[in-house]
């Protein structure tokens, strides 16, 4: 791992009730109060946001609130969608936008995507741009080719002053919930993949700044080879996040990691 300060996301997904956001919440700040070099971020669900952000207030946490989604549209007749401000009024500072269960379930367009991703930004909020191969793209032998256009699509239009305020987490569709896990050299070569397509947009210092987070079936005893790749800037976690047990030491690796402990 490089001098980037990386960061873990827990996205807990549509998972949790009032009660249980609440525990595993005060499990995961209670768990890193020593936390100083690694940024962590939690992804409830909408309905438990403003209880998740009292207990990061009230136990003066330095967790980060985030969403797991947004809309682009700023505000109007759209029900059932949530705007920035809404979020940012919710206390939150940092927005998934085009992961795959988004992209591949809910039928999301690298279009729809790029939309989501420039409000994120646009909003003063930080955004994640997540992007992954499916297995059939991955054993075509298309994986760098469906990446570029992800990367590249999800970040059109968006200036240089604000990619800034982007991390991309590479997650393998294959990977996600299936207990398949991409080797160390498979995610270091995407992430390095990604950096070189970085720094071809938007010059070598602005990708050597870009924090790329790996996501795919990331285990506490899996964490610490992954995140010791020197292009892997922490981890977006799904299922082991929702387990205080298994999202405090991968926290942790990447702590490890991060101080060449590793």
């Amino acid at each position: 791992m490089s001098d980037r300060k990386p960061i873990v996301g827990g996205n807990w997904k549509m998972n949790t009730n009032r009660a249980e956001s609440a525990e595993l919440a005060r499990g995961v700040v209670d768990g890193l109060r020593d936390v100083t070099n690694v940024d962590v971020a939690v992804f409830p669900p909408y309905p438990y946001l403003l209880a998740v952000r009292a207990i990061l207030r009230e136990r003066s946490s330095s967790l980060r609130l985030g969403a797991q989604d947004v809309y682009h549209k700023p505000d109007g007749a759209y029900t059932g969608e949530v705007s920035t401000e809404m979020l940012r009024d919710c206390g939150v500072e940092i927005v998934l936008c085009g992961h795959s269960e988004r992209r591949h379930v809910l039928g999301e367009s690298d279009a729809v995507v790029n939309l989501k991703l420039r409000a994120i930004v646009d909003s003063g909020m930080e955004a994640v741009l997540c992007v992954g191969e499916t297995l059939d793209e991955r054993i075509a032998g298309h994986t760098d080719p469906v990446i570029q256009r992800q990367v590249r699509a999800g970040l059109a239009d968006v200036t240089g002053d604000h990619v800034s305020s982007v991390t991309i987490a590479y997650e393998p569709v294959w990977a996600i919930g299936t207990g398949k896990t991409a080797t160390p050299d498979d995610a270091q070569s995407v992430h390095a993949n990604i950096r070189r397509l970085i720094a071809g947009m938007y010059g070598q210092d602005t990708a050597e700044r870009m924090r790329i987070m790996y996501g795919g079936s990331v285990k506490p005893s899996n964490a610490a080879e992954l995140f010791k790749a020197p292009d892997v800037d922490g981890g977006l976690i799904g299922g082991a996040s929702l387990k205080v047990g298994e999202f405090v030491p991968i926290v942790r690796a990447a702590m490890a990691a991060a101080r060449g402990q590793v």
